[in-house]
Parts: C-alpha cells; sequence; structure tokens
C-alpha cells in the first residue's frame, strides 16, 4: 500500500493504518530501535511506541515523507529511552558517535527559545552541506549519524571497504566543520 493510502487511513480512524503501517516499515522500524537499544525487547516496544504516537499525532499531522518522519520519531523515542536506561553499555555508541562529531558541532542543547532556534538554523546548514556532497558520501554519513550504523555496516551496505568508509566520513567532518566556521558558528 502507497504512503498516501496509508496515512488517508490514518486520517479515517481506520486501525488497518497501523497494520499497513507495520507491513510497510515494521522491519525497518524495528532495526532502528535496536541499533540504538541494542536490545529486541525495548525495540518492539519502541517501534510500538512509533505507531502509537502515528496514530495519536495524524491527524491533524500529515507527514509530507512518511517513512522519514517514523524514523525521526523512533529515533527520539529510542533515544529517549537509552537516555532511561542510562546504562554504559548500551550508551556507548551513542557517545563514541557524538564524540565524533563534537569537535565540529557547536552546543546545541536548547535551553531557551533562543536555542531551539540557532539549532534548527545548525540543522538547515548541515543539510545544506549534505546536499553539496556526492551521494556516495552524503549515504554514508546519513547511516553513521542518524541511523548510528558503524563503519562495518556502511561498508557491508554499499559494498565498500572499511578504511573508505573511515577516510569519506573525516573529510566529511572536516568539511562540514569548514562550512560551519564560514557561516559563523564558534567550534
Amino acid at each position: 500500500m502507497k504512503d498516501e493510502q496509508i496515512i488517508a487511513l490514518y486520517f479515517a480512524r481506520d486501525e488497518a493504518a497501523i497494520s499497513e503501517t507495520d507491513h510497510s516499515y515494521g522491519t525497518r522500524l524495528l532495526a532502528l530501535a535496536k541499533t540504538i537499544l541494542e536490545n529486541r525487547q525495548d525495540a518492539e516496544e519502541i517501534r510500538n511506541d512509533t505507531y502509537m504516537k502515528a496514530w495519536n499525532s495524524i491527524p491533524p499531522v500529515r507527514p509530507l515523507h512518511f517513512y522519514g518522519w517514523l524514523a525521526m520519531v523512533c529515533r527520539s523515542l529510542s533515544l529517549n529511552r537509552l537516555d532511561w536506561l542510562k546504562a554504559k553499555k548500551r550508551g556507548a555508541m551513542v557517545v563514541s558517535l557524538s564524540d565524533e562529531l563534537a569537535e565540529i558541532l557547536p552546543d546545541t542543547h536548547a535551553e531557551s527559545a533562543a536555542d531551539v532556534l540557532k539549532a534548527k538554523e545548525l540543522g538547515e546548514r548541515i543539510n545544506e552541506f549534505l546536499r553539496k556532497q556526492p551521494l556516495d558520501r552524503r549515504r554514508i554519513f546519513i547511516r553513521r549519524y542518524w541511523y548510528m550504523d558503524s563503519v562495518e555496516q556502511i561498508a557491508g551496505r554499499f559494498g565498500f571497504g572499511q578504511e573508505k568508509v573511515k577516510t569519506d566520513l573525516f573529510r566529511m567532518r572536516k568539511k562540514l566543520k569548514a562550512e560551519l566556521e564560514k557561516s559563523g558558528y564558534i567550534l
């Protein structure tokens, strides 16, 4: 079933929307949550929580890119769960990814409306940077820092060597840092 049809089921308050969402995207959402949480049971709960959030948000929300919206919800719920669990083993990957980007991204902890606006502007700058990158590099960057895939997983997914993935990530972080500094961010 196409995304527009699934969203129409949500708007009609038809419970089949949940099963169609699961049929179309359940496996991908589960994999995303499991990558972050490293626990299948927690990941299954997050997948179900994602469906609940979709049910409660649509309507009035009408996502333009349904899977992207679902993935954003799933990722956010997973990271919130990870914070709640506060287990060192489960947090290690997120901490290591944060460390990789810490050198090039300013602190974006939202304390006020101005901080939220700054974080949104930063997101727009990163998106502009990514749009300028070759497709392969953009996919590598997104798989690493959005989906939290390991270097090994990325290499396997795209048929690259691990060294190529590491090198591309290093070069992109360096370029992104230069772009952000050029845009006036103090890093």
